[in-house]
């Protein structure tokens, strides 16, 4: 924490965990923490005494309403939570101690660390921390001080990068439900968004080092999964994207960020219809494929969907929310409805179960199915016609849990790429949107929010001739939503950006909106998100020619 005008407050999106033993007190817990700051964030912190701090900002020295001692085993029976669920901070022992008049500090300067504790029974971590020349020292020696004339504030922002994992207590009997209403009432009070999140885990990519990947737009997912197959790839690397057409020609452009979210764009929309998924288009499930399976191919697309989201693209946006809040925890069986079952045929016999009028009808159908039923584990001795209830609630949950039990386990192992399965566990409401289906559509002030204008200066003729050509421009994003043209908001975005939806990640550079007299056509350029709007006399020649040029413009999945 660090105190701002309204006093202490945790810097948002920022978390570390910290493996601790149960009978740790702050002698122990504060110097693990700033250790582990330091090896994270080298010369990030700066000098000083350091304090440990319950939620509320007060300083941890009894367990709260006792006078005993603070120890942490302690301290999780009276607040009745596990030990991943415990969260303290950290502060500079000045900034708890300054008085109310610190107005001068900016918000932009807030920073905590978040220490969800992970038991480890055999493992203890060391209790110094470094001092400002480099030795051991106890609770309260801060470590070396940067140079920066803006120290604070380059360590108020760049404190932590680690996202904490939700685990599980080494002591099975302790463990609680998570109340994830309590995770989004937090969220919403310190305003922590999805781009939060993944600014931080965006920070372990190496820009130095980069994967490349050779796209053919009419096969994505071929060349896609040869690169994320290839022994050379790095997931921790950037991406360089190559698009070849037809007549397998390299395109001369280079990657700095536009083919990338094109290919990222193409590849979420290319898996949505591979065989490890079905279901109907706007509610996926997992689905279980030999094939798929032998291949790893379970793996590969959640690295997929990891890789897409933490570089700048988008989700998968397919899923339906049944099977998310399975996905990240929330509930412990998909709990799906019979029609959410893909297969016709099954889907008909599980009607005729939960349809049974009489208790001899169901026995007659508990007969005729038997095989189908055995297969689930669900064939069982019908005493009432209230157990049919039971008979298709145990099917649905073998059916869409139960026989994909390794294809989930590796389709998560694969979402742990760069650390965003943790980041789904901590924050599910946050990336709901951008994995579970929507049919929400972009609207025109989103895009009009969106690019930023690049005028001329004022009382110039070439000013004049942008502000009319603007008016065109909104108008024109109105009449793309309202009108049956055939082009959507969609189009328009994946045109000037290489996405057809705003991603998860904050979207860089700025997209922007120039003016240009030299072409009748709009232009764009997607590695910089700029626009560039031709100056034409009359809205219903600027209309034609930005439909015309969006539609017949080459790649970007327009054609």
């Amino acid at each position: 924490m660090s105190r701002t005008k309204n006093g202490l407050k945790p810097q948002r999106g920022k978390t570390m965990p910290l493996n601790v033993e149960p009978q740790w007190s702050t002698t122990q817990i504060l110097p693990a923490a700033l250790k582990k700051q330091q090896d994270f964030n080298q010369n990030a912190m700066v000098d000083g005494e350091y304090v440990l701090l319950y939620p509320d900002g007060s300083q941890v020295e009894n367990i709260p309403g006792t006078d005993r001692p603070f120890v942490l085993e302690h301290y999780k029976e009276a607040i009745g939570k596990s030990y991943q669920r415990i969260t303290l901070y950290i502060c500079l022992l000045q900034d708890l101690s300054y008085g109310d008049d610190s107005s001068s500090e900016s918000d932009d300067c807030e920073a905590f660390g978040r220490l969800p504790m992970k038991m480890s029974p055999k493992q203890s971590l060391p209790t110094t921390s470094r001092a400002s020349g480099g030795q051991a020292n106890g609770a309260g020696a801060g470590p070396k001080k940067t140079t920066s004339p803006n120290t604070s504030c380059e360590f108020y922002n760049t404190y932590t990068n680690v996202y904490a994992p939700v685990v599980i207590d080494s002591s099975s009997s302790d463990v609680e439900e998570v109340d994830y209403s309590q995770v989004e009432d937090r969220e919403q009070v310190f305003g922590l968004t999805a781009a939060d999140v993944l600014s931080n885990l965006s920070e372990a990519i190496d820009t130095s080092n980069c994967s490349r990947f050779n796209i053919n737009r009419a096969n994505v997912w071929d060349g896609a999964l040869r690169g994320f197959k290839r022994s050379s790839f790095d997931p921790t690397g950037s991406l360089l994207v190559k698009f070849t057409d037809d007549i397998g020609q390299t395109e001369d452009a280079v990657d700095t960020g536009g083919p990338t979210r094109e290919f990222l764009t193409l590849l979420m929309d290319a898996i949505k219809n591979r065989r490890f998924f079905e279901g109907r288009e706007d509610g996926k499930y997992l689905s279980f494929d030999s094939k798929a399976a032998d291949g790893d191919e379970y793996f590969h697309v959640g690295r997929m969907v990891a890789m897409s989201i933490v570089h700048g693209g988008p989700g998968p946006r397919c899923f339906s929310e049944n099977f998310y809040h399975y996905l990240v925890g929330k509930v412990k069986t998909i709990e799906a409805p019979i029609a959410d079952v893909p297969d016709p045929d099954l889907r008909n016999v599980l009607l005729e179960i939960k349809n049974a009028t009489t208790l001899e009808e169901l026995l007659e159908l508990n007969d005729k199915h038997a095989s189908m039923l055995q297969t689930a584990g669900c064939y069982r001795c019908l005493r009432t016609l209230e157990d049919k209830e039971q008979v298709v609630n145990d099917y649905i949950q073998w059916y869409f849990t139960y026989r994909n039990h390794v294809s989930f386990q590796r389709f998560k192992d694969g979402l742990a790429t760069l650390n965003l399965y943790n980041a789904l566990e901590q924050h599910p409401s946050l990336f709901q949107p951008y994995m579970v289906y929507s049919a929400e559509d972009l609207k025109a002030e989103t895009l009009e929010a969106l690019f930023r204008p690049q005028m001329s200066p004022t009382g110039s003729s070439n000013r004049q001739e942008e502000e009319r050509v603007l008016g065109y421009w909104l108008d024109y994003l109105i009449a793309v939503k309202e009108e049956a043209s055939g082009l959507s908001l969609q189009d328009v975005l994946m045109f000037a950006t290489g996405l057809k939806e705003i991603p998860a990640a904050k979207l860089t550079p700025q997209p922007q909106l120039t003016f240009q007299k030299n072409s009748r056509f709009p232009e764009a350029n997607v590695c910089s998100n700029t626009l560039k709007l031709p100056i034409l006399p009359s809205y219903e020649m600027f209309e034609e020619a930005m439909s015309y040029g969006i539609r017949n413009s080459p790649g970007f999945g327009l054609f």
